[in-house]
């Protein structure tokens, strides 16, 4: 890696969430030099507070975003087919009973939905009556029609770790805890100062610097010295809230408001329904981001609306929020600014051919591997020669089951390790994928699993997070690599904190 010494990488990234660690994947996999700091975790703030989704977007189609809605859904059925373990179908209920659109407009919508992306392995959409289907159950509305349509999961914060992981195995240097100080241009490259959370610092020089800081983005261009400040990020957040399940089902509800918002209603973690999100201007500087009191409100009005179980806010069980770093479109309404991503690439005043920066404004989840694609492809002339795009057809790690098929690899891992209890191994493989046999290693019983410090987090899957996954606290394993902080017994936390500190 690049240091004092001067030898130069071909790419410094700066950030850790998923267009970071999805470019660095991309470039590492083309045999380039990369090293990826992140100031806090891995998909420590935006991309592991998102709703959850792969998907086209259906509601951008009102704003005529129909270039990204293509884009989106094309990505939804490759990111599907490369990480079957984190990424799976989901259908999604859209009621007309409180509808401010005409069912008409909702259905065209839904049709170009259906055939603007090539849809391949998802069912098409279909008409249902409410009365007469289990998917009206715990509506406070059975009458009238609704149209049902698909959509992905996915795990969010996990997607980015894999990513970062696969970056890894190919070369790539990822350090989390680690932030930009300051950059400049020196010679053919970049001189930068990074930091380690313990106050120790060093030089890193490399031909390029991709600002991948999401929230951040503006931070780090001001760290850039000489970079150009003339993009405008517009900073949105984006809250949740999860409450006890609302309806019996697997299948997700979009909830429109008579302010033409939607709001999702999702399974999730089995007993539980996640809500969200909501849309509201952050004007001030980026950081940890919580719920308003207004948002709880609005989330709540919106399910009791709709659902026959009338929740409180004593009810809710947990929350989170995300700031969205959108390219600044001068849109009056922060629901209505673009999801589009822009990559704007800095190499000085005109004419003057410096060292290049890219900066990257906005993206959302599903487009990252295709955003990743369009940085590598604007970044080709500054670099040495490499292969063209390959992240297309690869699996993330763990995704490389036979025919995406989870069900049949749970079956087969289950039927090897018998004495291992079903549940546990189902958390397992929907965690690592077929990665779970290495972190497993020749564990066949619980007792070779260590001890268990909580909710059935053993030994075992700490250690193989620390060591492989760059774990670092309580809340990076039980609230990113996992969600097993909502099920696990009181003082789990505690035991775990105390655990990493002995480690």
């Amino acid at each position: 890696m690049a240091d004092q010494s001067g030898t130069t990488i071909d790419l410094l990234i700066v950030g850790g969430g998923i267009n970071g660690a999805g470019i660095a994947r991309d470039a590492a996999g083309r045999g380039l030099s990369v090293l990826l700091v992140e100031q806090d975790d891995l998909a420590g703030h935006t991309s592991s507070a998102s709703t959850k989704l792969i998907h086209g977007g259906l509601r951008y189609l009102e704003y005529g975003e129909f270039r990204l809605v293509r884009e989106a859904l094309i990505e939804r059925e490759r990111l599907l087919a490369m990480a079957p373990h984190i990424i799976w179908p989901l259908s999604f209920v859209l009621p007309q009973t409180r509808s401010p659109r005409p069912a008409w407009m909702v259905r065209l919508g839904l049709f170009l939905y259906d055939h603007l992306g090539g849809r391949i392995r998802l069912p098409g959409t279909r008409t249902i009556r409410l009365d007469r289907s289990p998917f009206g159950a715990g509506l406070s509305a059975r009458g009238g029609k609704a149209f049902v349509y698909s959509d992905c999961w996915v795990e969010d914060s996990r997607l980015v770790v894999l990513n970062a992981l696969d970056a890894a195995e190919r070369g790539a240097r990822i350090e989390t805890r680690m932030r930009l100080l300051d950059a400049r241009r020196d010679g053919e490259g970049w001189r930068a100062t990074i930091e380690a959370e313990g106050g120790r610092t060093r030089v890193v020089r490399a031909r390029i610097l991709v600002n991948a800081g999401g929230p951040w983005v503006a931070d780090v261009i001001a760290r850039a010295q000489g970079s150009r400040a003339d993009r405008g990020v517009r900073l949105v957040k984006g809250s949740h809230i999860v409450v006890p399940r609302l309806y019996d089902g697997d299948h997700a509800f979009m909830l429109q408001n008579d302010d033409r918002r939607i709001v999702f209603a999702i399974p999730y973690e089995g007993a539980f329904t996640l809500v969200g999100t909501t849309d509201e201007p952050w004007t001030t500087a980026p950081g940890k981001a919580t719920i308003g009191a207004a948002e709880t409100r609005y989330l709540l009005d919106t399910i009791n609306r709709y659902f026959t179980r009338n929740t409180a806010e004593r009810d809710i069980v947990w929350s989170y929020a995300g700031i969205r770093p959108l390219y600044d479109d001068h849109a009056a309404d922060a629901s209505a600014v673009t999801r589009d991503y822009v990559l704007d690439l800095d190499t000085g005043p005109a004419g003057a051919g410096l060292p290049p920066m890219l900066n990257i404004f906005g993206g959302k989840i599903t487009t990252y591997r295709k955003l990743a694609e369009h940085a590598l492809h604007e970044l080709a002339s500054f670099l040495p020669p490499t292969g063209g795009g390959w992240t297309a057809g690869a699996p993330l790690p763990g995704g490389n089951m036979a025919e995406g098929d989870f069900e049949r690899f749970l079956r087969t891992l289950v039927a090897e390790r018998p004495s291992l209890p079903p549940a546990l191994l189902r958390r397992l493989a929907r965690a690592y994928g077929t990665r779970v046999r290495v972190m497993l290693g020749e564990a066949r019983h619980v007792a070779d699993l260590g001890p268990d410090l909580g909710g059935g987090l053993h030994r075992i899957e700490v250690d193989y997070l620390v060591l492989v996954e760059w774990a670092r606290t309580a809340e990076d394993i039980l609230y990113r690599r996992s969600k097993l902080g909502l099920h696990v017994p009181a003082g789990t936390a505690e035991r775990l904190a105390d655990y990493l500190a002995a480690r």
